[in-house]
């Protein structure tokens, strides 16, 4: 199974939107799905000009649900904190 496939698989059809980001039917989180599609080929944008995508998964409890990708909590993995300014930005370049 490939998330990126450009054909979504048959079991997409079937799947409901989930208000929060797991299985509506067992609230089991997205990273214990059995499969995973996302819909890259359609993207939607924001009024911040950012793109999500629907996100499709196929839950352990049979249940095929999607949510938008920009509902997707914070990972564990990201960075939280701000990030320092880049010290050479404030600078012109004569001085670098």
């Amino acid at each position: 199974m490939d998330a990126f496939a450009p054909i979504p698989p048959e079991w997409t059809s079937a799947a409901a939107h989930a208000l929060e980001f797991c299985c509506p039917q067992c609230r089991a989180a997205s990273t214990e799905a059995y499969h995973v599609w996302i819909n890259r080929r359609s993207p939607v944008f924001t009024e911040s000009h950012q793109r999500k995508w629907q996100e499709f998964y196929q839950c352990q409890c049979g249940t095929a649900w999607w949510a938008w990708s920009s509902d997707r909590p914070p990972s564990e993995y990201t960075r939280q904190e701000p990030t320092e300014p880049l010290w050479w930005l404030d600078r012109g370049i004569e001085e670098l």
